[in-house]
């Protein structure tokens, strides 16, 4: 099984899209059972709360369902838990790296650079722009998944 956890700055935007889009296409793959999928903050401002409300508007307008996600802050022992822990940009690696002490086993990922353009999922919280979120994170899911398929993950 293969255990992936994708990290951003609250858990209510970017995280929770590609946990729940990573999760859409696996199922409808008929591979759900091969993966274990979550996501988690890097700070502590939105523990507790449920996806952001234009994020789950997003994710319901390509047939996905969100409910009862809650944002949880991540922790040292997800470096242990999980086999990739993937990032939604620079400032959330910087994070995750100092949360897990590092990255000796070079769990720690970008999610676009998956795509071969190492840059950061487009942040809907500064912009308003959840379409250019999508489009990240859809094609960010898709390389990951290509990546893990060929064994480069």
């Amino acid at each position: 099984m293969t255990k992936i956890l994708f990290v951003c700055h609250g858990n209510i935007c970017r995280s929770p899209m590609a946990e729940f889009v990573l999760r859409d296409m696996v199922t409808r793959e008929r591979r759900a059972g091969a993966f274990s999928i979550a996501s988690a903050a890097t700070s502590t401002e939105e523990i507790g709360n449920g996806v952001y409300p234009p994020a789950r508007r997003k994710l319901r307008e390509h047939g996905i369902d969100c409910s009862g996600k809650t944002a949880r802050q991540m922790t040292y022992r997800d470096y242990g838990e999980y086999d990739l822990l993937i990032g939604m940009d620079s400032a959330n690696m910087r994070n995750m790296r100092r949360i897990c002490g590092g990255d000796p086993e070079d769990k720690l990922r970008l999610l676009m650079a998956y795509t071969g353009r190492e840059r950061d999922v487009a942040d809907p919280w500064y912009t308003g722009d959840f379409e250019a979120t999508w489009r990240d994170v859809n094609a960010g899911c898709r390389a990951l998944l290509q990546a893990i398929d060929r064994g480069q993950a």
